[in-house]
């Protein structure tokens, strides 16, 4: 099981990268979109990357962008977060 410290990494990954594409995590909960146990999910599905590295180079460089890079395990979701 990941630690706090690699949590935290990831969550910040995982809403940078969802800012990036245009969802907004919050609201997405708010509005039913997105039960909190699927965020979670989410969350640990983050914390299995191969690359958060090549992923924080991506989200520095990224201003915003329609597609996440190939190799997000969330991407397709927080793109389909991004288009309710």
């Amino acid at each position: 099981m990941p630690g706090k410290k690699t949590f935290q990494e990831h969550d910040a990954l995982m809403s940078s990268m969802a800012s990036t594409l245009g969802a907004d995590l919050d609201e997405a909960e708010l509005r039913g979109d997105l039960p909190p146990d699927e965020r979670l999910d989410m969350l640990l599905v983050c914390t299995g990357c191969t690359d958060p590295e090549g992923c924080k180079d991506w989200l520095q460089r990224t201003g915003s962008a329609e597609n996440a890079p190939t190799y997000c395990r969330n991407g397709e979701r927080l793109k389909d977060l991004a288009t309710r």
